[in-house]
């Protein structure tokens, strides 16, 4: 026994030693095991080490039991080295233990984190360290990366051994380049060309246009799913006999690219044959849904069309009560005449009833909230069509997983059936701040508080508060959808809003707007997808300019007045306070498939609102809008949107003046139409001015195009038309939120009274006084330099100033002598047509890292004289 190693004897014989050792004939020649001995145990017990082995005490000692005895040490890959040595039958097993592992160390992945890694590898701290596992790891990494497309992906194990026999795995990883897919190659297709079958696969070739597409990189799944679009497609077109004799993915020398290599046989193409329903239902005749299918014979086979007339006949066995209708198509291919036989068979069910419906999962919300949206209780005959809507009722409350489904159990008879909603709710309450830029408003800050499932009774309310270089504005809401448990929704709002018009406004007012009102609100559903709402806004509104540049006085009595020549058309009229008091009836129809990013359905609107009952407004406006969603296929979703809208004032008025106020009627432009600029578009008053040539004699320039020259009028009516097609990109610009669509806008305002224009032509100067704060009335002024020459502006023209004199600069003690613009000019109505402003562009919605981002590129097809163009918009903000 070697000294200073445990060891331990096992069932030793007491006459072993002193008695001979005898053999007989074939027996294996040896020693008889005396005493078996373990050496280097740490962890493990000596007698666990023996029992590891076959070698026994009493039995011969042959170097074929030894070579056993090796393997089978190694067989439980716990030691890192092991010896057996034989001194006369006394044998002695050392061993060297694994280490046990310290930790894991991942280093140089980027692509995959730790948390993807971790999970998916089988060593682990504490454990015994065997490089089999190891092994299996470093394979199991690769794969993982092979999964992301990274074939060139490689993995190096090292070990630190540490005191105590423990030891550090550390997996120093390459990940290597993406794997992208270079070329797909298709052979033995004749009918359809390469580039049309290669878009109906989800795979896509690498290049320049899918820099932002995860579909170019190599999936062995993929790849399958990609057979069987192509066999989708082909079955489609009228093809059944299309198969796809091999599909191989070869991996370039450098593992950077994959060449993927496609064999088809394309067939044969079919039309339909015969083509009927044969109905089992008593509720249902056979030649009645036969008559109603789409496929008539003659026509090119479309599996398609067959899986779509088999999901809709069972929706319409749905509809009547029969849930568990089953709809069997029976097609016979016909290769003589190359015709599809179809017999679909709506097997006898019996009608079926709602048993109970079950709502589980909601700790929050009350269960009377979730089942008012159910469109079917218990004890109704099943409906598909109310399932359905009862569905995406709850789906659009948005207090609960975006997945959610009514789940449909079988009863406790057959012709039962129980409705489960199993809820998970999210949290319904948003408190954001936001940030952004936009072409229209410049730096934009808003801040609101939200809670959309109040107390868990589905009521909402909320604070908000905004502000940009223009507005700035605060509210608070609330809402209850079920008045004392009934069908009718009741709400107000209380709010407060300041505008300053210096975003449109030009040589003419920078007039302020505030606004302080409440609004209540009541809506009754008059049908399920129709609803009324009647409205009640009280506003005390203040229109002010700053009286020192825009009011004049003509009499020389001290009291200063608006002058529209200085301030603007109809703006003086507007100026004041006053209050709206306005009723308001409207009808809405919705049938969206969402709130929020609609893809089907339509909505519209019809409103009326009525001012003058009270208050100090009166006008009747009517405003009306549609939409309708349709999906294209592929994924392009179109859209087209119509509103319009008229005004127009009642009661008395004072001769010369409109009768419905500036600040109430449609204005249009950015962002309603798109290609325009701020208020744009329709009617306006253009001046033009009077320059010298160099022989002292006054020139009418032509139109200035410059914002800064006109007065926006707005007008009675307008209508507007936006057409949109949404383009679908690659999974990698989904994920991104990118959302690109091409539109084309067309509408007008129009329908102003033609205001009183003023000529200031040399031949007949307008006359106008001013006051500055203190009362003083101001003059124009010349403006010469020190040798008396004049002083000229960047037009040319000579300048003026405004300077305090007890008289005029003619020596006129009446105020009314003398002129302050300094400038002739002639002024012209423009822009007053219901003919249509058309414009086409590209925009892009994407949801970026730092907030929601639009950008539109427009250009005006047609336009009118007077008219805003501006070609780029943009909005960006951000959440935080």
């Amino acid at each position: 026994m070697l000294a200073g190693l445990p060891s331990v004897a096992l069932a030793q014989d007491p006459e072993a030693e002193s008695a001979p050792e005898e053999t007989t004939p074939g027996q294996p020649q040896g020693d008889v095991i005396r005493s078996i001995a373990v050496a280097g145990a740490q962890r493990l017990e000596p007698a666990t080490i023996v029992s590891y082995v076959k070698l026994r005490v009493g039995e011969v000692y042959t170097a074929a039991a030894a070579d056993q005895a090796l393997l089978d040490l190694a067989a439980t890959e716990l030691f890192s080295d092991y010896q057996i040595a034989n001194n006369n039958g006394n044998v002695v097993i050392t061993v060297q233990e694994n280490p046990v592992i310290n930790r894991i160390v991942l280093e140089g992945n980027k692509r995959l984190k730790n948390d993807k890694i971790y999970p998916e590898i089988n060593l682990a701290p504490r454990q015994i360290f065997t490089r089999s596992k190891v092994r299996a790891d470093v394979a199991r990494i690769i794969e993982l990366y092979k999964r992301q497309g990274r074939f060139a992906a490689s993995v190096e194990p090292q070990m630190v051994m540490l005191d105590q026999n423990r030891v550090d795995v550390i997996f120093e990883i390459t990940e290597g380049p993406k794997s992208k897919v270079r070329q797909i190659n298709i052979i033995g297709n004749e009918v359809f060309s390469d580039s049309k079958l290669r878009g109906e696969m989800v795979t896509k070739q690498s290049g320049f246009l899918k820099i932002f597409s995860s579909n170019t990189s190599y999936d062995p799944d993929r790849l399958a799913f990609d057979q069987q679009k192509l066999r989708q497609f082909y079955l489609t077109e009228g093809y059944p006999d299309f198969r796809v004799v091999s599909a191989v993915a070869e991996l370039t020398p450098d593992k950077r690219d994959f060449i993927i290599t496609y064999v088809v046989e394309e067939g044969e193409r079919y039309k339909f044959g015969d083509v009927n329903v044969v109905s089992q239902l008593r509720d249902f005749s056979s030649e009645a849904l036969t008559s109603s299918l789409t496929m008539k014979s003659g026509d090119w086979y479309n599996a398609e069309l067959v899986d779509n007339t088999v999901e809709g006949l069972t929706e319409t066995a749905g509809a009547f009560g029969y849930a568990f209708a089953n709809v069997r198509p029976d097609i016979r291919l016909n290769r003589e005449t190359r015709t599809m036989d179809v017999t679909f068979t709506v097997a006898d069910s019996d009608r079926t009833y709602i048993e109970a419906v079950e709502i589980n999962g909601n700790t929050l919300t009350q269960d009377k909230v979730i089942r008012r949206e159910f469109r079917i209780a218990e004890g109704d005959a099943f409906s598909s069509l109310q399932v359905n809507r009862s569905n995406a009722r709850i789906k659009s409350l948005g207090y609960f997983q975006e997945n959610f489904e009514i789940d449909q159990v079988e009863g406790a008879t057959a012709d039962r059936i129980r409705l489960v909603a199993n809820v998970q709710e999210k949290p319904t309450g948003e408190l954001s701040l936001s940030a952004g830029f936009s072409s229209l408003e410049s730096f934009i800050f808003s801040g609101s508080i939200r809670q959309n499932n109040f107390r868990g009774r589905g009521q909402s309310i909320g604070l908000g508060v905004n502000y940009s270089r223009y507005q700035k504005s605060g509210n608070i809401s609330f809402t209850e959808p079920h008045l004392f448990d009934r069908d009718i929704a009741a709400g107000f709002e209380i709010y407060r809003q300041e505008v300053n018009n210096r975003y449109y406004s030009s040589q003419t007012a920078t007039y302020e707007q505030s606004t302080t009102g409440v609004r209540t609100r009541v809506g009754i559903p008059l049908s399920e997808y129709l609803s009324a709402l009647a409205s009640y806004t009280l506003n005390f509104q203040d229109i002010t300019v700053d009286p020192t540049r825009y009011f004049a006085d003509f009499d020389g009595d001290g009291v200063s007045t608006c002058e529209p020549v200085l301030s603007g058309r109809y703006l003086c009229e507007a100026l004041g306070t006053r209050t709206q008091s306005i009723l308001g009836l409207s009808l809405s129809y919705n049938s969206l498939d969402s709130r929020l990013r609609p893809t089907r359905g339509r909505s519209a609107t019809v409103g009326l609102d009525l001012a003058g009952l009270g208050g100090s407004t009166r006008y009747l406006r009517a405003r009306a809008d549609a939409a309708q969603f349709v999906p294209l296929g592929s994924g392009f979703i179109g859209s087209l949107r119509v509103e319009g809208g008229y005004i127009m004032g009642w009661g008395s008025r004072e001769p010369g003046q409109s009768d419905v106020l500036l600040t109430d009627r449609f204005f249009l432009g950015e962002s309603q139409i798109r290609g325009f600029d701020i208020r744009g578009v329709g009617p306006r008053v253009v001046r033009r001015f009077y320059t010298q040539d160099t022989e002292g004699n006054y020139v009418l320039n032509d139109l200035y195009n410059d914002r800064n020259q006109d007065d926006a009028l707005g007008g009675r009516a307008y209508y507007l038309a936006r057409a949109e097609i949404e383009i679908p990109l690659g999974s990698g610009a989904r994920e991104l939120g990118l959302r690109p669509s091409i539109f084309v806008d067309i509408g007008s305002v129009f329908g102003v009274d033609t205001p009183v224009l003023n000529q200031n032509t040399p031949e007949d100067p307008i006359l106008i006084a001013q006051r500055n704060n203190a009362g003083d009335l101001l003059y124009t002024q010349l403006v010469v330099d020190g040798s008396g020459a004049p002083v000229l502006d960047d037009q040319g023209n000579q300048k003026v100033e405004l300077v305090t004199s007890p008289t005029s600069p003619t020596g006129a003690t009446n105020p009314q002598a003398f002129t302050t613009l300094g400038r002739f000019f002639t002024e012209e109505f423009v822009g007053n047509t219901w003919k249509p402003r058309i414009t086409a562009g590209i925009g892009v919605n994407w949801n970026s890292p730092f907030g929601p981002f639009r950008i539109d590129l427009a250009y005006a097809l047609s336009k009118e004289r007077g008219d805003q163009t501006k070609t780029l918009s943009f909005n960006v903000g951000t959440r935080f």
